[in-house]
């Protein structure tokens, strides 16, 4: 038996035209596959249940927030079956509790612990296609869960996983591009692409596959590829093994944040244990902290110390950070909303110098001044004011020649 796993975002599912256009793709591949055919809810969905939920509670139950939060995606699963059973295919619309899809109690951010290959199997049987709800499963004590924003990817990528199989992933653009081809009309789709790479890329700022989605697919060793459902002749891109993709450009791509914000701590006491006082009390909070940088002053008794974190948890972390002043013993407390954050990303970074002269060469003759700095084996990430966000992606972009 030949399985394909197919995943539809929200775009493609999101009018009755999206959904007879992402039907006629499905009925292709299901000449060849049985199919799993992973959805998202439709465009705007989600946002709008959220929106309901909030007016009647600020904070609502997590279960029921869970409950509510998945039906977008019940919803365009049984259209998708009706629509495909109208035209004479053997579908059906199978939730994630009745396969099913065991996640971890967490509601609202759950991940996945398995999938039960022997429902998907045992249904086949009787049906070629089924149609199957992204982002949500159930806990061990048979309450729906939720992955988090655009844990749909997650869903069809764990499929996939679990049957051994190819995840095809269904956008609304062709491909993985250099950067956002919206603010650089002359960015190029990448054809192959390594897992790192676009690891790197989907937790810098890149919105075509969720990070979740891609380390899954990296650790499982699982074939995924995006392609567009407006434009399916399109060839896509293909995300595999490094070993795979024949040459390996400098830097591959460009990706940015405008979600940024920064706090800077002034006179911390530079002793052991000040950074736990500081990033325990913030973990607890759920609040993630990514780029850190500590400068000590000339007598070794002070330090300032500034991180970045999602704008969305600045004002929680202002709350925890005041309320642990005596704690972690610092004279001053600033932060700012008007930073971004921008990546270059490349596994070619390996082999190659120069990449970080570039890049500090190129910001620095535009007078775009640099915040915070960090680096991995193949990235570059640098905080830069936001004000200066597209005019730095557009020149770097040019400068790496990723135009060509």
């Amino acid at each position: 038996m030949k399985v394909k796993v197919l995943k539809f975002g929200g775009s493609s599912v999101g009018s009755i035209e999206a959904i007879k256009r992402s039907a006629s793709i499905i009925s292709k591949w299901s000449k060849k596959y049985k199919l799993v055919v992973v959805l998202s809810a439709m465009y705007g969905e989600t946002d709008r249940l959220i929106n309901l939920t909030k007016s009647f509670s600020k904070n609502p139950n997590p279960a029921d927030y869970d409950i509510a939060l998945s039906s977008g995606e019940t919803v365009s699963c049984a259209l998708m079956s009706i629509h495909l059973n109208s035209i004479k295919f053997k579908s059906k619309a199978i939730m994630g509790w009745q396969i099913p899809i065991n996640t971890s109690d967490d509601f609202n951010k759950a991940r996945i612990l398995s999938v039960n290959n022997k429902k998907i199997y045992d249904e086949f049987n009787k049906y070629d296609i089924l149609i199957v709800p992204g982002f949500q499963g159930i806990n061990k004590n048979f309450n729906i869960t939720t992955l988090g924003r655009g844990g749909s990817d997650t869903s069809a990528v764990a499929i996939a996983s679990s049957l051994k199989v190819e995840c095809v992933i269904y956008t609304d653009v062709e491909g993985v591009y250099t950067t956002d081809p919206n603010l650089v009309p002359k960015a190029k789709k990448i054809p192959k692409i390594s897992y790192e790479e676009m690891l790197e890329l989907a937790s810098q700022g890149a919105k075509v596959l969720q990070t979740r989605s891609v380390e899954l697919a990296m650790r499982k060793k699982t074939k995924l590829s995006v392609r567009s459902s407006i434009k399916p002749s399109a060839s896509g891109t293909v995300i595999t093994d490094e070993n795979n993709v024949l040459e390996n450009n400098t830097v591959s791509g460009i990706a940015f944040s405008r979600d940024e914000a920064k706090i800077t701590l002034s006179k911390v006491l530079d002793k052991p244990g000040v950074s736990s006082k500081i990033f325990g009390p913030l973990a607890k909070g759920n609040v993630n902290v990514d780029m850190i940088l500590q400068n000590i002053s000339q007598d070794g008794k002070f330090a300032n110390l500034s991180f970045t974190l999602p704008r969305q948890d600045i004002d929680k972390a202002i709350k925890i950070i005041k309320r642990e002043k005596t704690n972690i013993g610092y004279k001053k407390m600033q932060y700012s909303t008007d930073i971004a954050k921008l990546s270059v990303v490349g596994v070619g970074m390996r082999s190659h110098a120069g990449v970080a002269q570039t890049l500090f060469d190129t910001l620095g003759n535009n007078n775009i001044n640099i915040h915070l700095i960090t680096t991995s084996e193949i990235k570059i990430s640098v905080l830069i004011s936001e004000l200066h966000l597209e005019t730095a992606v557009k020149i770097l972009h040019k400068a790496y020649n990723l135009h060509k």
